[in-house]
């Protein structure tokens, strides 16, 4: 019912940037927390940054300064702006929202997930 498409994934350099985007359909109402999550080999996944439908945003210690979350409501797309990246940054990043769907005479709400997108940083 709902589908998280992501790009924006690949190799770079220390220091470099990236920019992640992750795209929603489906029989979407309505949105609430959108966020990105990242796991790395053999680590669980952890939170990277949430933004929620009133635009407080929410990152994790090691990212602040670094990265920056941001949501496009009518487009039901969340952005993901990555600098000054380190190779502890390598993982799977991995799109997360929080939405209700339409069922017959109600709505229903539930997390989904993106696929995935891998981000290396190596020199």
């Amino acid at each position: 019912q709902v589908q998280l498409v992501e790009s924006g994934g690949g190799l770079v350099q220390p220091g470099g940037s990236l920019r992640l985007s992750c795209a929603a359909s489906g029989n979407i109402v309505s949105v609430s927390t959108m966020g990105w999550y990242r796991q790395a080999p053999g680590k669980q996944r952890d939170l990277v940054a949430s933004i929620t439908s009133a635009g407080t945003t929410n990152y994790a210690d090691s990212v602040k300064g670094r990265f920056t979350i941001s949501r496009d409501n009518a487009k039901i797309t969340v952005i993901l702006q990555m600098s000054d990246l380190k190779p502890e940054d390598t993982a799977v990043y991995y799109c997360n929202i929080n939405a209700g769907v339409r069922i017959p005479f109600s709505t229903r709400w539930g997390d989904y997930w993106g696929q995935g997108t891998q981000v290396t940083v190596s020199s």
